[in-house]
């Protein structure tokens, strides 16, 4: 998330005044914020790998694996996704990872974005709301992921929940972004009671703790099994608990005898990124659960993004016409930024956001109610917090009663 130093008069803006100000379009990238989304799946083998284990801490393990993946896009990626329109959606296929999901923009004030993806072999289902809240203070941008993240194994009947770190964008005035994912996640498994507590470490003084996660699984009796460690920019590795604790203790000794750590340097304008320290070093005994793949030689002429991230703006011959009209490749402000045309894509931007606005007014006057298409309001069944359900049908396409609003 991007700002400019008009916005930012006091320590902090809350979101309702954020909700009133238009964005410059340069501070964009070209995918909406369904298709970020989208990104979570990148790593969808392991959730096909832990569906074939028969272990419930190694699947927890995988699974403890896909949340920390699901963030790892994030780095660098300093440009604004677009803001979905409401009743924007967002379809992806991939026929070869065997899985499907849709993606719809439930509300607008606040903004809401529900998800549901699930494998085509009926393996597994991966479902959840978004809907950020925003903290804006002096330099930086804290942005708290609300909602529920739910994975469901139906082939060991097994549900797990849980809600992405805190993420936060330094420098959103002056000097170079970079940005921070920091706070507690805690995996449930809610068939067997295991649960898998992860800590996205905060940066700290010496920026020593950059990127780093730790944690570990335990089972319902609190028995610690396996120690998950690692950076959500790298890898994350497994490893048993009497091993690492050992690892630890070496470790600290030998910080002990030679601290020179160099203080990173904080002005008054910017927060300086502490320098990246070295990569994870594996301890012995370790198992690698999983390795970011390598972002292609022209990322940061792409604004940062994925090979994976790169495809979701494709629309493959044929495929007009059977997705939805309301999917956002179809966005013509979003396409128009990604040919280059940044005054096209401007002007296209402002005619949609009025286009939103007149069709709020409209519905007012009539008091009539927003209708979402795929997705209800209801009730997680396995926390009991609120969430938007899937209620099928997207893939039967039958779109002829979809709002126009592009």
């Amino acid at each position: 998330m991007l700002l400019s130093k008009p916005f930012l008069s006091g320590n902090t803006v809350s979101l309702q005044e954020l909700s009133k100000i238009t964005m410059p379009i340069v501070f964009n990238e070209p995918l909406s914020f369904l298709q970020r989304i989208t990104e979570y799946m990148e790593h969808t083998y392991l959730i096909h790998k832990a569906c074939t284990l028969s272990d419930s801490i190694e699947r927890m393990q995988l699974v403890a694996a896909f949340a920390v993946s699901a963030v790892a896009s994030q780095w660098d990626r300093t440009g604004k996704p677009f803001n979905p329109l409401l009743g924007e959606t967002f379809e992806l296929t991939r026929d070869e990872e065997g899985y499907h999901m849709i993606s719809e923009q439930v509300s607008h004030h606040p903004p809401i974005s529900a998800f549901y993806s699930e494998s085509l072999n009926q393996d597994f289902s991966f479902h959840g709301s978004i809907y950020p809240k925003l903290k804006f203070w002096g330099k930086s941008v804290e942005a708290e992921p609300k909602g529920t993240m739910t994975l469901e194994l139906s082939k060991h009947r097994e549900a797990y929940t849980w809600t992405n770190p805190m993420c936060c964008v330094h420098n959103v005035i002056l000097g170079k972004l970079w940005i921070e994912q920091y706070g507690t996640v805690e995996i449930v498994n809610h068939s067997t009671g295991d649960k898998c507590v992860l800590n996205f470490k905060p940066c700290g003084m010496f920026g020593k703790e950059l990127h780093r996660v730790e944690g570990h699984i335990q089972d319902k009796s609190k028995k610690k099994h396996q120690v998950i460690y690692g950076k959500w920019t790298e890898c994350v590795y497994s490893i048993e608990p009497k091993v690492y604790e050992v690892n630890k203790k070496a470790e600290k000794k030998s910080g002990e005898d030679s601290k020179k750590h160099k203080q990173s340097t904080v002005g008054d304008d910017a927060d300086e990124m502490p320098d990246v320290q070295e990569t994870v070093t594996m301890i012995p005994g370790s198992t690698l659960l999983w390795r970011v793949a390598p972002r292609p030689p022209h990322s940061t002429q792409m604004y940062n993004f994925t090979n994976f991230a790169m495809t979701l703006n494709e629309l493959e011959p044929g495929t007009i016409g059977v997705i939805a009209p309301t999917d956002c490749r179809l966005r013509p402000d979003i396409r128009a930024m990604e040919n280059g045309d940044i005054d096209t894509a401007s002007q296209e931007k402002e005619r949609l956001e009025e286009k939103q606005r007149v069709a709020r007014r409209e519905r007012a006057k009539d008091e009539e109610e927003w209708s979402t298409r795929w997705f209800q309001q209801g009730n997680n069944r396995y926390t009991g917090a609120a969430d938007w359900i899937y209620k099928g049908g997207y893939f039967d396409r039958r779109y002829s009663d979809l709002p126009d609003i592009y």
